[in-house]
């Protein structure tokens, strides 16, 4: 449920913009079409889902993805964060 909820926000907070980040939150259906890359994963004590969302997206870039849906996440002491990477 920890899992679901923390996707949830992630995916709701897709809508704000972190500067000139090229990596863009997509979901299953919208990766459908593009070829993955690899994983990423970012973890730490503490941080919000705008953090973890914004940790998320600068690995993305520095790996030169195009974009980024999030697998696995979970929040509670402690984050961490799996998103499959595609070009």
């Amino acid at each position: 449920m920890k899992i679901t909820k923390a996707i949830v926000a992630l995916t709701l907070l897709s809508a704000f913009s972190y500067g000139a980040s090229a990596a863009e939150l997509i979901n299953s259906e919208q990766a459908q079409n593009l070829q993955a890359v690899g994983t990423i994963t970012v973890s730490g004590v503490a941080g919000t889902p705008m953090d973890i969302r914004q940790q998320l997206n600068q690995k993305a870039n520095d790996q030169g993805a195009s974009a980024y849906r999030v697998i696995e996440a979970n929040i509670n002491n402690t984050y961490h964060a799996t998103a499959e990477i595609y070009k």
